[in-house]
């Protein structure tokens, strides 16, 4: 089994990036499709400006980020009708050659709270139900964050931007701040912002720290702009790193983790299987397996019993062994230009995987090492590189120019 995390949140909450469990898996009981709509029943759907942070669905709402008049907004509808329920500026909207201008992060809700960060650093504390600012802090202002845009060799998120989405467990909120003092990864308390503690130098890459057990250890997981790091969840102190070094740090993919193993890839340095153990106190870490030729670049792969689903080279969607980076299978896009552009968001479900192309695609494909199967298929929206929400057997989902909810399961 994926032994990442748990979150305690409502069967019916996606309410963060990696959903509930952080593994793209929905909860245990919730409605899954037995098969795909031709033509999927729109709930709603609304008009949003430009962005490529995902929603998140918790307490009814629904929260979603985008471009409005030249601002980052963090917004909050009603996940029932689609009515907005109130908007806040969070920051200067970011442009560089990747996307139109606006926020790339997702937002995070816990409880009665929701957390969101800029493109350029700015984290903000909001209450969830009225958008009011409850504390915040700026990554290049009140740590010496690491960030020039698209100049020089700038790698990671110094250069297209902070992107990857914290993590909670009770009382503790763990950003990837990127400090160069020290503060690559901070330990925050959740509803007052004071450090409880702060470790490394690492700038960051495009995803956000994960929490594991390894060792008998709770561990916090970083796929930084140098490599794989780990820190002890207690205190921050580091137990074990793995480089990964590649031109730009475009390491944009949330580690996945099974067992003792953990995966990380990027498009120049392949697919790569850390496996983690510990001897007498002492802590090792080394790469098991590298498959250059399964390289996923920057869409998230999930985990479905021991074998790993993602997006391989040439739009290839792909089922690799964890344990020992062997291909089960690989598969052309099955329809033309449906995965363009190298990105797919995954729904993870026990047996199933629903999975949105680029291009607005939705597919519904068997969760089978054995073989490759497509159980439906369906065009729900334009393009997209922001993954979908699942909840109480709804899709929210959002492309260039929309925001909208459909009716996927009973």
């Amino acid at each position: 089994m994926v032994v990442l995390w748990a979150v305690a949140a409502p069967a019916s909450d996606w309410p963060r990036w990696g959903g509930p469990q952080g593994t793209w898996h929905v909860p245990a009981g919730t409605p899954a499709p037995e098969r795909l709509p031709a033509e999927p029943k729109v709930l709603w759907r609304i008009n949003v400006g430009q962005g490529l942070g995902s929603p998140v669905v918790a307490g009814g709402r629904v929260y979603h980020m985008d471009n409005q008049a030249g601002r980052e907004m963090v917004q909050a509808v009603d996940a029932g009708t689609g009515k907005a329920l109130w908007s806040v500026p969070l920051d200067a909207a970011f442009l560089d050659t990747q996307s139109a201008a606006g926020p790339r992060g997702t937002p995070l809700v816990d409880g009665d709270l929701v957390f969101a960060q800029s493109c350029q650093g700015e984290f903000q504390c909001l209450e969830a139900a009225t958008g009011k600012m409850v504390w915040r802090m700026n990554y290049v202002k009140d740590y010496n964050a690491y960030f020039l845009g698209e100049r020089g060799p700038a790698p990671g998120a110094g250069r297209h931007g902070y992107t990857g989405s914290p993590w909670i467990e009770g009382e503790r909120m763990y950003v990837g701040v990127g400090g160069t003092n020290g503060a690559s990864v901070v330990c925050f308390e959740k509803r007052t912002g004071k450090v409880i503690w702060k470790s490394q130098d690492d700038i960051p890459g495009h995803a956000g720290p994960v929490l594991a057990d390894l060792g008998g250890k709770r561990q916090v997981i970083s796929f930084t702009a140098d490599g794989v790091m780990s820190v002890a969840a207690a205190d921050g102190a580091c137990l074990w790193r793995v480089p990964v070094q590649t031109r730009l740090g475009r390491h944009a993919i949330t580690p996945m983790v099974l067992d003792d193993m953990v995966v990380a890839s990027s498009y120049q340095a392949g697919l790569i299987g850390i496996k983690v153990s510990r001897d007498n106190g002492t802590w090792k870490a080394e790469r098991a397996w590298v498959e250059k030729p399964l390289a996923i670049n920057f869409a998230s792969p999930a985990v479905v019993g021991q074998y790993l689903y993602g997006l391989g080279p040439g739009r290839k969607l792909i089922c690799v062994k964890v344990s020992t980076g062997q291909k089960a299978w690989s598969q052309e896009d099955p329809f033309s230009g449906t995965l363009d552009k190298e990105h797919a968001g995954i729904v993870a479900f026990a047996d199933r995987l629903l999975i949105l192309g680029y291009n607005g695609r939705l597919l519904l494909v068997a969760a089978d090492p054995a073989a490759w199967r497509l159980l439906g298929s369906a065009q729900v929206c334009g393009a997209t590189w922001c993954n979908p929400a699942y909840a109480d057997g709804k899709l929210v989902l959002r492309d260039e120019q929309e925001l909208k909810c459909l009716q996927i399961a009973p």
